[in-house]
């Protein structure tokens, strides 16, 4: 068998998706009893990195109307845990490389839409910047905080 951890990266986006509080859009994992996240997701063959952020915050949350602040300056990256190495996206990578955008909503709550083809959340919530270390799943804190601090002062 061979080495799960010489498998590549997976190339993809994140989303911090503040509202005017500047409080940040986390949904609940519909595969998970606790573990809240920002939306994110793969990149498609050919497709920029605006167009999967874009793509991927509407798959996963119904949300179009946007504002982008900002893009990351650099690529963040999680290994996946061992338990779930060689298991999910078919067992092609060790884990993401992922380039996050920091955009701002600018809808009407109303249009926030969790039934999607493929839902991945059953639940949302705005939530303050430091509380997203203590909800996402432990694999993720490093880099929920390195992308925390790239985004500090817009937050």
């Amino acid at each position: 068998m061979a080495n799960l951890n010489n498998l590549p990266y997976r190339t993809g986006v994140g989303i911090i998706l503040i509202n005017d509080e500047k409080k940040v859009f986390v949904g609940k994992r519909i595969d998970s009893t606790k573990a809240w996240q920002m939306p994110q997701g793969g990149v498609d063959k050919d497709e920029d990195l605006f167009s999967a952020a874009t793509r991927e915050l509407q798959e996963e949350t119904g949300i179009t109307s946007i504002e982008i602040i900002k893009k990351s300056n650099k690529k963040f990256f999680y290994d996946l845990p061992k338990d779930l190495l060689g298991k999910i996206w078919r067992g092609k990578y060790k884990g993401q490389k992922q380039t996050w955008f920091l955009m701002k909503f600018i809808g009407e709550q109303k249009e926030i839409n969790l039934k999607q083809k493929k839902p991945e959340f059953n639940q949302w919530k705005w939530v303050t910047p430091s509380d997203l270390p203590k909800i996402i799943v432990p694999f993720k804190k490093n880099l929920y905080r390195e992308v925390l601090k790239e985004f500090k002062k817009y937050l």
